[in-house]
């Protein structure tokens, strides 16, 4: 690349794998918090939360819109963990990858701040990246809302055909594409679609797949 790129990363199941421990206990968390609060059985609180998940990107999303929920109350709830650092699954080889891949990198996550900020730090990789921008700096807009991505870009002052978003959500990187950033895919998935520039299996496979970003 004649330009060193600014790499935009996703935190869950892109840098780490959450899917084992930690979004189960936040599914947990999410439908108990819906259940109380919205006065819903268990059943009835988690239908609802997919529900919103895949109508908006976001069960906040959904909940701000149709229920006047408190967002940073419901992220601070749903979000809580004692023992953060016998959740996590990543791979320690993904710092070296960091180290050495060209330009600056920031953390694009769709969860709260105190969160993503915990994550990383866990994983020893907090100083790898420029910045963490969680949701709340999004002004609660999440990916794969284009103002999501327009917040980060007024942010950082950043052309967004410089930027590469890396990704496990398909959904996200379609904007991401629209607005002009190329696109790596983090999955397993057969079929690839148009909007992806670059699919992957694993972030460790990122270095390798330079050549084929190159513009």
């Amino acid at each position: 690349m004649t330009h060193a790129p600014v790499w935009l990363f996703d935190l869950d199941n892109t840098l780490h794998n959450a899917s084992p421990h930690i979004f189960p206990h936040i599914n947990r968390s999410m439908t108990d918090y819906l259940a109380r609060h919205l006065d819903l059985s268990i059943d009835e609180a988690n239908t609802l939360r997919m529900d919103y998940w895949r109508r908006y990107g976001a069960t906040l999303t959904g909940l701000m819109r149709h229920h006047g929920t408190d967002p940073h109350h419901f992220l601070a709830e749903t979000h809580r963990f004692e023992r953060l650092h016998e959740l996590m699954v990543f791979e320690r080889a993904l710092d070296g990858l960091l180290r050495r891949l060209p330009g600056r990198k920031i953390v694009f996550s769709n969860g709260p701040q105190r969160y993503a900020e915990a994550v990383l730090d866990v994983m020893g990789m907090r100083h790898r990246f420029d910045d963490v921008f969680g949701v709340e700096r999004m002004k609660l807009h999440p990916k794969p809302a284009v103002r999501a991505y327009r917040e980060v870009l007024r942010a950082h002052r950043l052309n967004p055909q410089r930027c590469i978003l890396v990704e496990d959500s398909a959904m996200n990187l379609r904007t991401a594409r629209r607005l002009g950033m190329r696109t790596v895919w983090v999955s397993r998935a057969l079929r690839c679609p148009a909007f992806v520039d670059v699919k992957i299996a694993s972030v460790l496979d990122l270095r390798r797949a330079l050549g084929r970003l190159a513009r």
